[in-house]
Protein backbone atom coordinates (compact mmCIF):
# COMPACT_ATOMS: atom_id res chain seq x y z
CA UNK A 1 0.00 0.00 0.00
CA UNK A 2 1.17 3.48 -0.91
CA UNK A 3 0.90 5.94 1.43
CA UNK A 4 -1.38 9.59 0.94
CA UNK A 5 -2.66 12.64 3.17
CA UNK A 6 -5.87 13.89 3.60
CA UNK A 7 -7.83 16.65 5.62
CA UNK A 8 -11.67 17.49 6.15
CA UNK A 9 -12.02 20.65 8.17
CA UNK A 10 -15.25 21.28 9.99
CA UNK A 11 -16.75 24.62 11.64
CA UNK A 12 -17.83 23.04 15.01
CA UNK A 13 -19.76 26.49 15.56
CA UNK A 14 -21.76 26.39 13.13
CA UNK A 15 -22.34 22.61 13.22
CA UNK A 16 -21.20 22.25 8.85
CA UNK A 17 -18.17 21.82 6.58
CA UNK A 18 -15.42 24.87 6.50
CA UNK A 19 -15.64 25.18 2.60
CA UNK A 20 -13.88 27.77 1.07
CA UNK A 21 -10.44 27.53 3.35
CA UNK A 22 -7.10 27.27 1.98
CA UNK A 23 -4.95 24.63 3.38
CA UNK A 24 -1.08 24.65 2.22
CA UNK A 25 1.33 21.67 2.82
CA UNK A 26 4.63 22.08 3.30
CA UNK A 27 7.48 19.27 4.15
CA UNK A 28 9.87 19.93 6.45
CA UNK A 29 13.71 19.05 6.49
CA UNK A 30 16.41 20.13 8.53
CA UNK A 31 15.79 24.04 8.87
CA UNK A 32 13.66 24.16 5.79
CA UNK A 33 10.39 25.23 4.87
CA UNK A 34 9.48 23.74 1.22
CA UNK A 35 5.78 24.49 0.18
CA UNK A 36 4.13 21.15 -1.36
CA UNK A 37 1.23 22.07 -2.11
CA UNK A 38 -2.13 24.86 -1.93
CA UNK A 39 -5.27 23.61 -2.01
CA UNK A 40 -9.27 25.17 -1.21
CA UNK A 41 -11.72 22.71 0.70
CA UNK A 42 -15.10 22.19 -1.16
CA UNK A 43 -18.46 22.32 -0.16
CA UNK A 44 -17.77 19.16 2.24
CA UNK A 45 -15.08 20.67 4.27
CA UNK A 46 -13.12 18.12 2.25
CA UNK A 47 -10.22 18.88 -0.94
CA UNK A 48 -11.46 17.86 -4.18
CA UNK A 49 -7.19 15.72 -4.50
CA UNK A 50 -5.60 14.03 -2.11
CA UNK A 51 -3.75 17.02 -0.09
CA UNK A 52 -0.18 14.56 -0.78
CA UNK A 53 -1.25 11.76 -3.35
CA UNK A 54 0.34 8.77 -3.41
CA UNK A 55 2.51 9.60 -6.27
CA UNK A 56 4.49 12.10 -4.15
CA UNK A 57 4.08 10.39 -1.09
CA UNK A 58 7.66 10.48 1.29
CA UNK A 59 7.87 9.56 4.90
CA UNK A 60 8.31 12.52 6.86
CA UNK A 61 7.64 15.41 8.75
CA UNK A 62 5.50 17.98 7.65
CA UNK A 63 3.14 21.16 8.31
CA UNK A 64 -0.37 21.45 7.22
CA UNK A 65 -1.35 25.65 7.07
CA UNK A 66 -5.16 26.16 7.86
CA UNK A 67 -6.04 30.15 7.23
CA UNK A 68 -8.73 29.75 9.23
CA UNK A 69 -9.30 33.56 9.47
CA UNK A 70 -9.81 34.63 6.16
CA UNK A 71 -12.77 31.56 6.33
CA UNK A 72 -13.89 33.03 9.61
CA UNK A 73 -13.85 36.28 7.65
CA UNK A 74 -15.69 35.27 4.19
CA UNK A 75 -17.96 32.95 6.80
CA UNK A 76 -19.94 36.33 8.33
CA UNK A 77 -18.06 35.49 12.28
CA UNK A 78 -17.66 39.23 13.83
CA UNK A 79 -14.34 40.29 12.60
CA UNK A 80 -11.89 41.24 15.52
CA UNK A 81 -8.65 42.67 14.95
CA UNK A 82 -6.10 41.26 15.43
CA UNK A 83 -8.34 37.58 15.25
CA UNK A 84 -7.83 35.20 18.08
CA UNK A 85 -7.09 32.69 15.21
CA UNK A 86 -5.79 33.47 12.02
CA UNK A 87 -3.06 30.84 10.80
CA UNK A 88 -3.61 27.51 12.29
CA UNK A 89 0.01 25.39 11.76
CA UNK A 90 0.10 21.49 12.63
CA UNK A 91 3.38 19.69 12.26
CA UNK A 92 3.25 16.21 12.13
CA UNK A 93 5.02 13.07 11.27
CA UNK A 94 4.53 10.39 8.63
CA UNK A 95 6.55 7.47 9.39
CA UNK A 96 5.10 4.25 7.11
CA UNK A 97 3.52 4.27 3.76
CA UNK A 98 -0.10 4.33 4.64
CA UNK A 99 -3.23 7.09 4.81
CA UNK A 100 -2.79 9.69 6.85
CA UNK A 101 -6.07 11.90 7.98
CA UNK A 102 -5.62 15.41 9.43
CA UNK A 103 -8.77 16.63 10.27
CA UNK A 104 -8.91 20.12 11.81
CA UNK A 105 -12.37 21.29 14.13
CA UNK A 106 -12.41 24.96 14.24
CA UNK A 107 -14.71 27.36 15.81
CA UNK A 108 -13.58 31.64 16.28
CA UNK A 109 -12.07 30.32 19.49
CA UNK A 110 -10.69 27.09 19.53
CA UNK A 111 -9.70 24.02 17.01
CA UNK A 112 -8.71 20.18 17.87
CA UNK A 113 -6.86 18.19 15.28
CA UNK A 114 -6.15 14.04 15.96
CA UNK A 115 -4.80 11.27 13.58
CA UNK A 116 -7.98 10.20 11.52
CA UNK A 117 -9.34 7.66 9.29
Amino acid sequence: MSGYLTTHVLDTARGCPAAGMVVELYRLTDQTRTLVRSLVTNADGRTDEQILPESDFSIGRYELVFYAGAYLDASGVAPEEPRFLDVIPIRFGMSEATHYHVPLLISPFGYSTYRGS
